[in-house]
């Protein structure tokens, strides 16, 4: 029986990684930057050195497998990141095989969102079910779905990119290439964007605007309001179609629940009748930062 294993959480500006016990139990964590500008080869050399770091404070215990979290397109069968836009060094880079080769350990890659799903069905909010949707709202918004306990991973290991799933048919153009896309409604990157279109500041965070909304400023409570619809409408959608008992949201933007919670849930109800009738349960998801690293540990635990 193996003790523990390590999850990699792998920004594109922070590098974490945590060592967890087959209970579910975080037996250390350290963070460092991720020093994207110093090559992929400082990046490799930077998560083997963490994962040794950890392993060496566990004398005598037995490593099950690194599970690792990439913000991007994973190639799982070849253990290759396929892309990854803010870690573009990596595109078509065999990660998997080139840690494995240094530690000598088996690494199992997914993708961030999928893996920070994972981790609130093994030990945060969605523990109690076993099918489950999370939505991270963060600079953009991420997504993954658990289905039988598993990741939905789709034929190409695309499912999930709920960021991207249509709400406004002739909406604002989005990078992805299609137009009124969710993240560009419901986003913190939206939420600066409103705010300067509604001359509220032009370098405004969307902290700054959820300030300014809790101080009573009423163009600042009507961004987080349009959030709310916005993600209703994406609810309500989810909804229909996948029929799950729980919904999570996780990310910055969560931070400003109170504002958009209302909004979101009066949206969700009018738009799905399967809502009205049963109303699964939407919540915030409860392990935070940490989301990502119990998925990616959990990983080894799986297979």
């Amino acid at each position: 029986m193996s003790d523990y294993a390590i999850g990699v959480d792998l920004g594109g500006t922070n590098l974490r990684a945590a060592a967890i016990s087959r209970e579910g139990k975080m037996l250390n964590k350290i963070a460092g930057s991720t020093p994207v500008g110093a090559g992929r080869n400082a990046v490799i050399s930077d998560m083997v050195v963490a994962i040794e770091t950890l392993q060496a404070g566990l004398p005598g215990q037995k490593l099950s497998g690194v599970g690792v979290g990439v913000p991007g397109f994973i190639l799982m069968d070849k253990g290759i990141v396929a892309s990854a836009p803010n870690l573009p060094e990596f595109d078509n880079y065999p990660v998997r095989d080139e840690i494995e080769k240094r530690l000598g350990a088996r690494v199992i890659l997914e993708n961030d969102a999928n893996a920070a799903a994972l981790g609130e069905k093994w030990m945060g909010a969605g523990r109690d079910v076993d099918d489950l949707i999370l939505l991270t709202l963060g600079t953009g918004i991420g997504g993954g779905i658990i289905i039988g306990g598993n990741v939905l991973r789709g034929y190409l290991g695309m499912a999930g990119e709920i960021g991207h799933i249509t709400i406004s048919p002739n909406g604002y153009p989005c990078g992805c290439g299609n137009t009124g896309c969710v993240e560009k409604y419901a986003s913190a990157t939206a939420v600066s964007a409103m705010a300067r279109l509604m001359n509220l500041g032009h370098d405004l965070s969307s902290e700054d605007v959820f300030h300014l909304a809790k101080g009573g400023n009423p163009r600042a409570q009507a961004i987080f309001e349009s959030v709310g619809i916005a993600l209703g409408t994406l609810l309500a959608t989810l909804i229909n179609t996948f029929n799950f008992p729980l919904y999570l949201l996780g990310g910055g933007v969560t931070a400003a629940w109170e504002l958009f919670e209302p909004p979101m849930v009066a949206e969700a109800s009018r738009r799905s009748f399967i809502y009205r009738k049963n109303p699964p349960r939407i919540q915030r998801a409860t392990l935070g930062g940490d989301a990502g690293l119990f998925g990616a540990a959990y990983l080894p635990f799986q297979a």
